[in-house]
């Protein structure tokens, strides 16, 4: 696996949209934070654009991204947002470039479908915090700091409390994952999650709960469920019931699923549509040790 350089104070950032379109007010304190942190801010041209949903046309939302990963003096690219949109501009990227000078891409939920590709063309990436969670009441986040410290370079330690659904034990491997819905999305396509021996990790947002049954039970049917180091279960917020009560929550939905198996399994981590948004390096390395009064997680 690839790790890109790490980054310092007076490095350039670019910052992209490449999904949905965003909302300027919520996004424009957050890059002068990070420009009064140092860095110098580089905007795709169609940042602030809207087309329908999208921020832009694909072919011009993959262009803004193109131009970021082809210049070797941005160290880092930051998407604006999620929503929806990633995976119809990838036909458009050219990753040639970028394989020579690679730097990294940092985002989730939607961008999920960035971290598949790159796992495929083993280069590691960064599920973390984007603008819109910089900020909050006017300071920086938890996350975002975590994020900066990571971007830096700095080791990993994660103390999580104990959740009643753990299984207690110990694992190392590669890390994968991201948002569930995304992860579903991509099953029988070329970007399908390859997940033996590994620490697989998950979240999602506002879906039905008997959607996520149904998610469940095809990567448990696919065999993406049997053959994990661990797994991870980040939050799951805004869950839906539907008119008939699924009977079960988020966590127990995920539980009944992956009951039969051995492996360690952390849930409520902090990571997903929340505001402790942790990053987690994808591709590299994981440690989990899951006890009966906590979890550390641990990445180099």
């Amino acid at each position: 696996m690839l790790v890109p350089p790490y980054i310092e104070k007076g490095d350039k950032i670019g910052i992209v949209s490449i999904a949905s379109k965003v909302d300027r007010d919520k996004i424009v304190p957050a890059l002068e934070m990070l420009e009064k942190n140092g860095f110098e801010v580089i905007k795709g041209e169609h940042i602030f654009s809207a087309v329908n949903q999208f921020a832009a046309t694909d072919e011009q939302r993959a262009a803004d991204f193109q131009k970021m990963i082809d210049n070797p003096q941005i160290k880092a690219v930051i998407f604006s947002r999620g929503g929806y949109g990633t995976f119809r501009a990838l036909n458009y990227i050219d990753w040639n470039r970028f394989l020579k000078h690679p730097k990294w891409i940092v985002g989730f939920s939607d961008i999920t479908v960035l971290h598949g590709k790159l796992e495929k063309l083993a280069v590691a990436s960064l599920h973390g915090v984007m603008p819109g969670h910089f900020l909050h009441a006017g300071k920086p986040t938890k996350a975002f700091s975590l994020l900066m410290e990571t971007l830096n370079g700095q080791p990993t330690t994660y103390k999580i409390k104990s959740h009643r659904l753990n299984r207690n034990g110990k694992a190392k491997g590669r890390l994968t994952g991201g948002n569930l819905s995304v992860l579903y999305s991509l099953r029988g396509t070329p970007l399908d999650v390859d997940t033996r021996g590994k620490i697989l990790f998950i979240e999602d947002l506002g879906e039905y709960l008997y959607h996520l049954d149904r998610m469940m039970v095809n990567l448990k049917n696919g065999e993406k469920l049997s053959k994990l180091a661990g797994l991870i279960i980040g939050q799951f917020t805004g869950m839906k019931d539907g008119n008939t009560p699924f009977g079960k929550n988020a966590y127990e939905i995920i539980f009944d699923a992956i009951k039969e198996y051995n492996y360690p399994v952390v849930f409520d981590f902090p990571c997903g549509h929340i505001a402790s948004n942790y990053p987690l390096k994808c591709g590299i390395e994981a440690e989990i040790n899951v006890t009966k009064s906590e979890t550390i997680f641990k990445q180099n």
